[in-house]
């Protein structure tokens, strides 16, 4: 029988309680509920800071909706005056976010039960979930028992790792009970002293003695026939296939400072002052001359062999020919340069049999020269070629140039590079997106269409149609006649060069399925462009027959199409877009600064593949966008730990934008089968611009995370160096003042619904264009980089949304509880010194907003200690990946459409959106039955209650206009402020007459 999972609550202290005893005091204990289960400790009288230290567990029966922990504070009045018990205040701890093992005390401010309620103080709390572990046979028991001196050594070999002090934790009853100190390290721990909590089977080490199995077992007898049962229970519920909470360590997903040596690349700063240096050895082969000929026909297929060290490479083949010319460079790693010589032959390339030497040298390293930019190329020498040792005549001259240089040398990007197996399709190389336009198609009428049935009058439509992917169709005409009118907008995106056709069809759609009435085809290079929201003037076009011209005439249609200049064209997210400038070029404004990017290389990157011999590999390459200007890194072949130090620029128009950078293994240098393979992603990071300080390099190594139907995953680390250089300050911060997007969004706006059709086309456009170019950014790598399916159904990103919402909120509440601090009078010089400011404000109304922006100023000037040194990164706490209930979520958010699951699951995920339905259903009418009670005020569906409320308002209009407008603010102050002596813990009467007011759910079937 399996373990189940327990939740594990350890109750330890409360500070600064609300006297609810009538003496000052409170005799205070805590209601432990979930989900069916209640417990409670000890009472703790006449004290205000009580300690517990109880420790409790609770049976999980659910993990994928492991539901809340709720935790209420009461006062035992049992103990005095014989009245019930009074709240003191409540936590809810989501289980769901409860970490696998015992952290450090959290300390949890107690809610109010209502939006009136006088509670204060906090609750100190130990919350984490742990696994059961199965009950042991008698045998196992027996063996146990009889080995007390064995338990001894396998602590000390690790394989105890529990012993005396694990027993406690494994005791299965109440800590209120039995008597546990809760300053105990209750973490449980693993063989080995491992630390991993999962259990193990056939392990009779670790995790038994853990649970109180191991060692010294005389405590958790009792307990543990109750954990039997409760297990037992456990076993019998229904179990959908929900896998366990994966966790992953808080440290993985942080974000460290690196202090790489920048700058050496070259001695002066223009390029590669962000990366490190690596150094190459050179090799440029121009041309030989005077080869003997080895054929028959006197002549030879030369082709040169270079060998140093354990690398070994050739050029190409030259046919026929006894002075070819190569014109080839290569670039071997120093890290790859092994012995002190390097040697080069020409050989001639038989395909019948063995290849012939013809000659060849060597040169030792040592006296190679070093060359840095901006110095000259090195001329290229003439060398001698020698014969082998032994009989052989060779004859003729080769051309060579050899140095040491770095990654900044000129011919670096087009050598042949020893770190990327020699591939040329590997190297860097930089892309530019197609130019993209907004097509705006305006249909305005047609006439003399005529339809197949002559007895019949068509309803006609457009269909519309640019490229393979890209089809609209207008409404249907309002009046069905052979001259319709429609007068609507079609838009789409097209992109230079304009190669595509805008197909028009007119269809009748009270005809036969698919009857066309006519059709046009205008070429995309025939339309206007235009920059504004000028008129274009329109034109008529003949419509033709389907299958070629001729036949009788079949009408005309009255279109206005042009190209939209003055929009940008979005093919990326909206929430991390990197580009904001218009199509048009003249609508550019100029520059503001330069963003450079270095990219060091990856660490600790996972096996991402498997070769012939079943060793695991990765291929790792980079890809950076940033506007319309991608750059792909060389690829680093068959490396855990790729070196790339290449550095780029891009001009920056909107600090706030975001620049994206991912690594990809690349899966096309080992041959997977026949099918098409694809590019697979290891992690992604997004640095926002105006997070950057100007004029600073920042060098961090970011964690490269994904998420996988199993769980976030950390795949390595990735080290970058990024500097913001600005031209003005002036100018950089004028842009903050200007409109993010060209000024034709504003005017002539695009709907919202319309705009996402636009942007799932632009990014289609974009990755088909980038798959032709050479080599290919191939598409799943552009779907990557633009977030394709980032408007897809996520139960994570709904969560991760919801805990943000709650995060913007969190200052309001802050504000809330320092004000109700301020009415309890829990610090009564603070309250006294908010009393005096209140009555200065009333007293002196104009100083009230400069004292609310002297006040916003003081804490921003404070909070400039506390900024973030680094800049953003990819958070999985964030985007609540770092806790996962039920991973059945995650495989819901990488399942294709249509579904392809079972019906049960499908099922099980229909009833679950459900429950997220009805609740965000609830919390949506329990708003609009507030705003109804705020309209049926003077509505009179309420009468007794219109008419008490205008009667008020009459006399508070006639007591506000008698009165001075001070001396009403300070009563209402002052009485906002009263101490709590003279409060009423009963709902204030507004709040009374408030909720009686009627609203529509009553209404509701």
């Amino acid at each position: 029988m399996s373990g189940g999972r327990k939740l594990v609550v350890e109750i330890t202290s409360a500070r600064d309680l609300m006297p609810k005893d009538g003496q000052g005091s409170s005799n205070a204990y805590c209601v432990l509920d979930y989900d069916g289960q209640r417990k409670r400790t000890k009472v703790k009288t006449k004290d205000l800071d009580p300690t517990w230290n109880e420790k409790f567990e609770f049976l999980i029966h659910d993990p994928s909706m492991p539901g809340d922990l709720e935790i209420n504070v009461q006062n035992d009045r049992n103990n005095g005056t014989g009245r019930r018990s009074s709240f003191l205040g409540r936590v809810v701890v989501p289980v769901s976010t409860v970490p696998p093992k015992p952290e450090g005390v959290k300390w949890h401010p107690l809610q109010k039960r209502g939006l009136f309620s006088h509670i204060k103080g906090d609750l100190g709390l130990k919350v984490w979930w742990a696994v059961d572990e199965p009950p042991k046979s008698d045998g196992e028991k027996k063996k146990k028992e009889g080995k007390a001196e064995g338990a001894k050594e396998e602590k000390e070999g690790g394989g105890g790792g529990g012993g005396k002090k694990q027993n406690k934790d494994g005791g299965g009853g109440n800590a209120a009970e039995d008597g546990n100190d809760g300053n105990e390290d209750t973490k449980p721990k693993g063989g080995g002293g491992g630390g991993e909590d999962k259990p193990k089977n056939g392990g009779g080490g670790g995790e038994q003695n853990s649970k109180g199995g191991g060692g010294n077992a005389s405590g958790g007898g009792a307990g543990k026939s109750k954990e039997v049962k409760r297990e037992a229970k456990a076993d019998n519920q229904p179990q959908m296939p929900r896998p366990s909470l994966i966790t992953v360590p808080e440290a993985d997903f942080t974000v460290k400072e690196t202090n790489p040596d920048l700058g050496k690349a070259v001695d002066y700063r223009q390029h590669f002052d962000l990366v490190e240096q690596m150094s190459y050895l050179f090799i440029r082969v121009v041309r030989a001359r005077g080869l003997m000929g080895k054929d028959a026909n006197g002549l030879s297929d030369p082709y040169v062999r270079i060998t140093v060290g354990a690398v070994r490479t050739e050029t190409k083949i030259i046919k026929h020919n006894l002075n070819p010319e190569w014109n080839q460079v290569f670039a071997v790693g120093r890290d790859k340069v092994q012995g002190g010589t390097l040697e080069l032959s020409v050989w001639d390339a038989d395909k019948q049999s063995k290849d012939d030497f013809l000659g060849g040298f060597m040169i030792a390293l040592s006296e190679v020269p070093v060359r840095k930019p901006p110095e000259s190329p090195l001329a290229p020498q003439w060398y001698r070629l020698e014969s082998k040792a032994g009989p052989g005549r060779v004859r003729g001259e080769i051309m060579v140039a050899i140095w040491w240089g770095t990654q900044a040398d000129e011919v670096f990007p087009e050598a042949w590079q020893s770190d990327t197996g020699g591939h040329a399709m590997f190297r860097s190389k930089t892309y530019l997106s197609p130019k993209l336009w907004y097509l705006r198609v305006n249909v305005i009428e047609a006439q003399d269409l005529g339809g197949m049935d002559k007895g019949r009058v068509p309803d006609p439509f457009v269909k519309a149609q640019v490229g393979p992917y890209q089809m609209l169709r207008t409404r249907p005409a309002s009046v069905r006649s052979s001259s319709p009118f429609w007068n609507e907008d079609l838009m789409f995106v097209a992109s230079e060069p304009f190669e595509d056709w805008l197909l028009l069809l007119v269809e009748d759609a009270s005809g036969p399925r698919g009857e066309i009435l006519g059709l046009a085809r205008i070429p995309l290079n025939t339309i206007e462009r235009r920059i504004d929201g000028r008129p274009v003037p329109s034109r008529w076009y003949i419509l033709e027959r389907e299958g070629g011209k001729g036949g009788p005439f079949l009408g005309r249609i009255h279109l206005r199409l042009c190209f939209d200049g003055g929009y940008h064209v979005m093919d990326e997210s909206p929430n991390h877009i990197s580009d904001t400038r218009p199509t048009a070029r003249q609508l550019w404004r100029p520059s503001l600064g330069v963003l450079e990017l270095g990219i060091h290389g990856a660490n600790n990157l996972l096996p991402m593949k498997t070769t012939k011999d079943n060793r695991g590999t990765t291929d790792a390459y980079c890809v950076a966008k940033y506007g319309p200007k991608w750059v792909r890194t060389r690829t680093i072949f068959d490396s855990f730990n790729p070196r790339f130090n290449e550095q780029y620029t891009w001009e920056v128009y909107d600090p706030c934008t975001v620049i994206t950078v991912s690594v990809f293994d690349n899966r096309h240098t080992h041959p997977m089968g026949p099918a098409q393979v694809k590019d697979l992603p290891i992690g992604k990071v997004r640095i926002r611009l105006s997070t950057l300080e100007s004029d600073r390099v920042y060098t961090n190594s970011y964690p490269l995370l994904v998420v996988t139907p199993q769980g976030v995953k950390k795949m390595g680390d990735i080290e970058l160096a990024v500097r913001l250089s600005c031209a003005s300050t002036a100018n950089l911060m004028h842009a903050y003042l200007q409109p993010q997007l060209p000024r034709m969004h504003f005017f002539y706006p695009i709907d919202p619904r319309q705009q996402e059709q636009l942007r799932v086309a632009a990014m289609n456009i974009v990755a088909l264009r980038l798959m032709r170019s050479e080599p290919p950014l191939r598409q799943e790598v552009v779907q990557f980089m633009l977030d394709t399916e980032a408007e897809r159904w996520s139960m994570r990103r709904s969560k991760a949304n919801y805990f943000r919402i709650m995060g913007v909120l969190s200052g309001v509440l802050a504000v809330m509880n320092w004000f109700s601090d301020i009415c309890s009078w829990k610090s009564p010089v603070t309250t006294v010194l908010v009393h005096i400011l209140f009555l200065i404000l009333v007293r002196y109304p104009e100083l009230l907003m400069p004292t609310v922006f002297l006040y916003m100023f003081l804490i921003g000037a404070w909070n400039y200690r506390f900024r973030s040194r680094t800049p953003p990164f990819m958070d999985a706490k964030l985007s609540q990946g770092e806790y996962i209930g039920d991973l059945d979520e995650l495989e819901e958010e990488f399942n294709v459409v249509p579904a392809s699951k079972a019906p049960e699951v499908l099922r099980y995920r229909y009833e679950r959106l459900r429950g997220v339905a009805g609740r965000i259903q609830n919390a949506l009418g329990d708003l609009a039955s507030m705003g109804e009670r705020l309209h049926s005020l003077l509505s009179w569906r309420d009468p007794r209650a219109t008419a008490m409320f205008i009667t008020f308002c009459l006399i508070a209009a006639i007591v506000l206009y008698v009165t001075p407008f001070q001396v009403v603010a300070v009563l209402l102050g002052v009485y906002a402020l009263r101490h709590p002596r003279f409060r009423d813990p009963l709902p204030a009467l507004p709040i009374n007459f408030f909720k009686r007011l009627p609203s529509q759910s009553d209404r509701i079937l």
